[in-house]
């Protein structure tokens, strides 16, 4: 469904779509842009919509909490993308060591 059209067609979708991990790791590109990946303590992402071709996506992230993990300060960073219709497609989290 992903790269073959008539595979997607039969499964009711107008085209191929890219797959779920792709977007997911462009979320995890918006984590890593701000913290070197080293620092990375939990990336956890929820699929809550298709990826179709052609789609602009805004992929976003804040911190949305300070946090103790394991005697080490952290923060916890909401993600999300989106597309150009602001159709949330993937939702996740991050925590990430501040030190």
């Amino acid at each position: 469904m992903h790269i073959d059209i008539d595979v997607a067609r039969r499964a009711g979708m107008p085209d191929v779509f890219a797959q779920g991990m792709l977007g997911m790791a462009w979320l995890g590109r918006v984590v890593t842009a701000w913290a070197p990946q080293s620092r990375l303590r939990r990336f956890d992402a929820r699929f809550q919509g298709i990826t179709h071709l052609g789609n602009a996506m805004r992929c976003s992230g804040r911190v949305v909490e300070k946090l103790e993990h394991d005697g080490e300060p952290c923060v916890r960073i909401e993600l999300s993308s989106a597309n150009q219709f602001g159709q949330t497609k993937i939702v996740g989290e991050a925590l990430v060591a501040l030190a």
